[in-house]
């Protein structure tokens, strides 16, 4: 019995002397800070400036030009205040710990006041001329827009049209997620950082000197600071096609499986400090889902992520973060740099099988092939590249078709079809499809993902989750409640958020771009809690899009169906899109052309985009007939008109 006693008093102890080194080492920081300041300067954080209270890492104290850097200074960002940026969960209760820094604490504002010579009490200056808040600069706006240059760009024609053209209301603090002055400049030296990587040429490493511009500031940084109440990011910001560019080459310097999900996927880290969202390639361009798959158990595309990017900003909405391909060297970007044991553990390299190259060109007889298993399959003649890319999947999965041309499309080129044998391989741990019998094999050691671009993190901006009214019920048996009621729309109608404002036109847009891609896992979405219920929802997670070219699931329309509400703007954009001039297969085509990893979907998906746009155009038909246009498109281009969803 004393033993027992003495063994929990120990444990007591134990835990005791563990809260107390965890309370040291977070007064250590605050401590040298301290210790650094000027004899004659108040120890106390009301002095400290205003910037300097509401994010301590990196929105600190700006000098002046021509002063020396205060000690205040060592406050800059640094690695792990710039990372803090960026939100490693998509949890739908990641955001319930996390904390908002949006608002400036009481004690700093007269602080600031202070430091610059005005009365605490005194009423802040408005100066018409000066903009206090780095929303979207004006040479933004004036940028030509994505897409190709020329005047053959049908992307570049696209975005002259006035329909995008249209300008945001003027934003407030209120309308930015983040309220940085515009001119805090970014200094790397007092970070005591000498070796933060400048944006510029893969593999250059200058040294800044003083300060920096906003326009030196990380690509991925500026993509979090141009976010407002109304847009993820503006029409012709240079910094996401810069964003795009960094994703497909920036150096990767570290990598861990995401927590969560069902799926594998990689958080990536780059030289920059930026980070992604990886999602490895499954299947290849035209395998389609099987048709007795159950709509959960389907694999996740990473082509399905950058063309589900590339839609949402032709659609005008912009509301998913930039997405890119990249090819990834699985040895030295991911083994070598992983510090997760646990993803580390299941790398492995295929054994060895009968390689077996068969020469394929159009107008070539290609002889019967034989698999590792013994099974044969045979080529007929005349094989075109398309054709040839199926039987090839059809053969096995783990055959490939592989090309000595250097365009990907040209038929007249010696296609080969390549057993495999000694790839790398790995399978990482999540809920489905991580084992051997489902691992991610190299070619030998290269393998093809998408790279999303992380939002900010929750800490700072925090967002929270919505379950999405028409959610499935994800039962083999059960439907959900829309299914099965007609009137199901009117129900959601007199609940909140839906009841007022402009969410329920959200939800149609997001209708609208899911049946697009062929969507049909949207279970939740996302909004930034500081804008409230007035904002735009993000459309994240599209990895199951664009599974089927051959079926339209009609299922994803029945909120627009059942609703018969629709955005004006919307519904002239989708109506230009199903011209000839404007087709909507045409720019998806245009746009990914660009990408890394292009062709990035199969000819017939991109068909299967103008089939789905004229179906969705009938049904918006079939309601304004029903009910009438003024009930059923919402006038959203009036500067005037207050839009409300209330029936």
């Amino acid at each position: 019995m004393i033993l027992v006693r003495r063994f929990r008093v120990l444990i007591l102890m134990v835990f005791l002397l563990a809260c107390a080194l965890h309370i040291v080492l977070d007064l250590l920081p605050k401590l040298e800070r301290r210790a650094a300041r000027p004899s004659g300067e108040p120890g106390c954080s009301c002095a400290q400036p205003a910037a300097e209270a509401a994010a301590p890492g990196w929105a600190q104290a700006r000098g002046r030009a021509g002063e020396p850097s205060a000690a205040g200074d060592a406050g800059w960002p640094n690695k792990h205040t710039l990372r803090i940026l960026q939100d490693f969960s998509s949890d739908p209760a990641s955001n319930l710990t996390s904390h908002s820094l949006e608002k400036l604490p009481p004690a700093a504002e007269p602080a600031e006041r202070a430091s610059k010579g005005q009365e605490p009490g005194a009423p802040r200056p408005r100066d018409p001329a000066h903009k206090p808040l780095l929303r979207d600069p004006g040479p933004w706006r004036s940028a030509p827009p994505p897409g190709p240059s020329g005047d053959g760009s049908l992307l570049a024609r696209l975005f002259e049209h006035p329909l995008y053209r249209g300008a945001i209301p003027p934003l407030t603090e209120d309308d930015v997620l983040f309220n940085v002055n515009s001119d805090i400049r970014f200094n790397p030296k007092a970070a005591e950082n000498p070796d933060w990587p400048r944006e510029g040429a893969e593999g250059e490493e200058l040294l800044p000197t003083g300060e920096v511009a906003l326009d030196s500031y990380p690509n991925w940084l500026r993509f979090h600071i141009g976010i407002n109440r109304y847009e993820l990011y503006s029409r012709h910001n240079p910094a996401i096609e810069a964003l795009l560019q960094d994703l497909g080459s920036q150096k990767i310097t570290s990598v861990a499986m995401k927590s969560g999900g069902t799926q594998l996927k990689l958080i990536m880290t780059f030289q920059n400090y930026g980070q992604a969202l990886f999602k490895p390639m499954k299947q290849t361009r035209e395998q389609e889902t099987p048709p007795d798959f159950f709509y959960f158990s389907d694999y996740e595309r990473h082509n399905a992520e950058i063309a589900a990017f590339h839609l949402d900003r032709i659609l005008d909405f912009r509301r998913v973060p930039p997405v890119a391909g990249r090819m990834v060297n699985m040895t030295k970007e991911i083994r070598d740099v992983t510090r997760d044991k646990k993803l580390w553990r299941t790398f492995f390299v295929s054994p060895d099988a009968p390689q077996q190259d068969t020469h394929l060109a159009t107008g070539q007889a290609a002889p019967s092939l034989k698999e590792p298993t013994g099974e044969s399959s045979s080529f007929p003649s005349l094989v075109p590249l398309e054709e040839a890319q199926v039987l090839a999947s059809q053969i096995g999965p783990s055959w490939t078709l592989g090309t000595r041309a250097r365009a990907f499309w040209d038929h007249e080129e010696d296609y080969v079809l390549m057993a495999p044998a000694n790839n790398i391989c790995f399978y990482g741990e999540c809920s489905y499809y991580c084992s051997t019998e489902h691992a991610l094999c190299g070619r030998p050691d290269q393998i093809e993902g998408s790279l999303a671009a992380f939002l900010p993190d929750l800490s700072l901006a925090k967002r929270k989750t919505w379950r999405n009214p028409w959610r499935r019920s994800y039962h083999k048996r059960k439907k959900a409640e829309w299914e099965v009621d007609p009137d199901y729309c009117e129900e959601v109608k007199q609940t909140p958020p839906y009841d007022s404002g402009h969410r329920v036109l959200d939800i149609m847009d997001m209708t609208i771009f899911d049946f697009l891609m062929g969507n049909m896992d949207r279970h939740h979405y996302e909004t930034f809690e500081k804008f409230g219920n007035e904002t735009f929802i993000i459309h994240l997670d599209n990895g199951r899009g664009f599974g089927k070219y051959a079926h339209d699931e009609l299922s994803i329309l029945v909120p627009l169906q059942q609703c018969c509400r629709i955005r004006k703007s919307t519904y002239l954009r989708l109506q230009l899109l199903a011209k000839d001039e404007y087709k909507l297969s045409l720019l998806m085509a245009e746009s990914l052309q660009r990408d890394r990893v292009a062709p990035v979907l199969f000819r017939l998906h991109l068909e299967a985009l103008d089939r789905r746009l004229r179906i969705v155009l009938q049904a918006v038909r079939d309601c304004v007939e029903r009910d009438g246009l003024r009930s059923v498109v919402e006038d959203d281009l009036d500067p005037g008109h207050r839009t409300s969803t209330e029936r």
